[in-house]
């Protein structure tokens, strides 16, 4: 009679077991990438006072954690070296104690087709969230012949949905997809080309992490204690200021679309924004540099690498801006106040009429550079050299470059058009120019004992001065009164996408 009483009970805790539920955020899925040879977190929802058993299937290997009072665990499973495919198993329990709990736990769901290898986080506004399709009347060069050859099972895509909020969120909804013609075509152009480049020369699976948001403010993408520091920065937020102001909303992103992922096992991150920072510019680097600390804090994972953009020239004028040259300027301040972080410039592909440039080949492909050469120690690679000093050789400028181990040039021929130097009187002349081996010479004869000399110093310009196939940021040699600040339109900006 006990044993039966017993069989019985067995029975019934079996079916209030399999009854429950775990709840996963949607990038833990099918088609995912975990980072290699790392401590992965796994997280999500179940019932009180159950335990959570995963097992892997790369290494037999059971993990398992308590769900806490508030219906939350979280637990970290070992990877190997990158490989796949793979399954994640899930199952819940009413013990901790794996070997308790191996015989007769109910097995709640298994991941399937999940790799291991490098995950890389993409985020900023447009220009990061820009699909391979384009925009309307907005395409990306060379995206035909990039879906026809895209299918890659090793390059996995997770395209977040966007969300401006007051409140921390728990999950991003998306899902993860191999790459093919059909999801490529819907995911971030400049992030594809950054993962299909590391593919190529890793050969191992990349995992893709978009979210982004059209002209988002930097400041969205930050939590409130961190913008502190910034006075003027809103600090008083409502929920009228993100319906309002959504993706320019001070913390709005952070909370929608970034907290959500925090904790997520990654090798780093790529960032392309800037944009909507112009009229707030005389700031920014140190923002930017407020931002990339906060992350790293939030991650736990140290001085992860940050890889950025630096915004393309563009007529600002025809949304009523100016001064672009001087976010720019901040962009390369940056890099020398922040550790592990990189920009990749893009003064020679920028769009006189569009702020959307076509060719984000080239701004994923020089991310990948960067990564490449920084992170995986890749040799041979081209680097971006920049401005290091200027000397005076009585009426002749002369400009030297820091990382320039090979000569700089010229992309159209044996001079430019865009420098220009000038006096005590402060007013510059468009200048001669030419270059011997790694240095550039600038002179004009309306100024006979020069003190300054800007290069590709306006909003619109086609960068043309380079190194080693890359190009130069813009610059300047005086610190002389940047352009009055104007204020941020509030109504759309400059048309960005819905």
């Amino acid at each position: 009679m006990k044993k039966f009483i017993c069989v019985i009970c067995t029975i019934c805790g079996f079916i209030a077991v399999a009854q429950s539920k775990i709840t996963l955020p949607s990038f833990f899925s099918d088609n995912m990438v975990l980072q290699q040879q790392s401590e992965c977190n796994i997280w999500g929802k179940a019932d009180v006072g159950k335990s959570v058993v995963v097992i892997t299937s790369w290494d037999k290997k059971s993990y398992s954690a308590k769900v806490d009072d508030n219906g939350e665990f979280l637990l970290k499973v070992k990877t190997p070296e990158a490989g796949g495919p793979y399954d994640i198993t899930f199952a819940l329990a009413t013990t901790s104690n794996s070997s308790a709990v191996s015989s007769g736990m109910a097995y709640d769901c298994t991941l399937h087709n999940v790799m291991i290898g490098e995950v890389w986080i993409c985020s900023g506004q447009s220009n990061m969230e820009m699909l391979m399709k384009g925009y309307k009347a907005q395409p990306v060069e060379g995206a035909t012949e990039e879906l026809i050859s895209c299918k890659d099972d090793g390059l996995r895509l997770f395209y977040g949905k966007r969300l401006a909020s007051l409140e921390s969120q728990q999950d991003l909804k998306g899902s993860w997809q191999e790459a093919n013609a059909a999801s490529v075509r819907e995911f971030s152009a400049t992030a594809y080309f950054f993962g299909k480049a590391l593919r190529k020369a890793l050969g191992v699976p990349v995992g893709l992490i978009v979210t982004a948001f059209g002209g988002s403010a930097c400041e969205a993408w930050m939590k409130a204690d961190w913008l502190k520091a910034f006075p003027k920065v809103q600090q008083t937020i409502t929920e009228e200021d993100v319906k309002k102001l959504q993706q320019r909303c001070p913390t709005a992103l952070y909370n929608g679309q970034l907290k959500p992922l925090i904790g997520y096992g990654i090798r780093g991150a790529i960032w392309y924004q800037g944009e909507d920072n112009i009229p707030r510019y005389d700031y920014y680097a140190e923002l930017l540099k407020t931002m990339i600390e906060g992350w790293r804090a939030e991650w736990k994972q140290g001085d992860f690498p940050f890889y950025y953009c630096q915004i393309a020239p563009y007529d600002y004028s025809l949304i009523g801006w100016e001064g672009s040259q001087y976010l720019r300027e901040q962009q390369l301040k940056a890099e020398s106040m922040i550790p592990n972080a990189r920009m990749a410039v893009l003064t020679d592909v920028g769009l006189e009429y569009g702020i959307h440039p076509r060719k984000k080949c080239q701004a994923g492909e020089r991310l990948a550079i960067l990564a490449l050469a920084n992170t995986y120690d890749v040799k041979g690679l081209p680097d971006f050299a920049m401005y290091k000093e200027v000397t005076f050789q009585n009426d002749t400028a002369v400009i030297a470059f820091d990382r320039s181990k090979e000569w700089v040039y010229f992309e159209h021929g044996p001079s430019s058009n865009n420098f220009e130097i000038a006096g005590d009187d402060r007013v510059f002349h468009p200048a001669e120019v030419w270059v011997s081996r790694n240095r550039v010479y600038v002179k004009s004869n309306k100024v006979k004992k020069p003190v300054a000399v800007r290069y590709a110093w306006r909003d619109w310009v086609e960068g043309d001065l380079m190194h080693d196939g890359l190009p130069v940021s813009s610059f300047r040699t005086d610190d002389w009164n940047s352009l009055p600040l104007t204020p941020s339109k509030e109504k759309g900006d400059y048309n960005e996408p819905k």
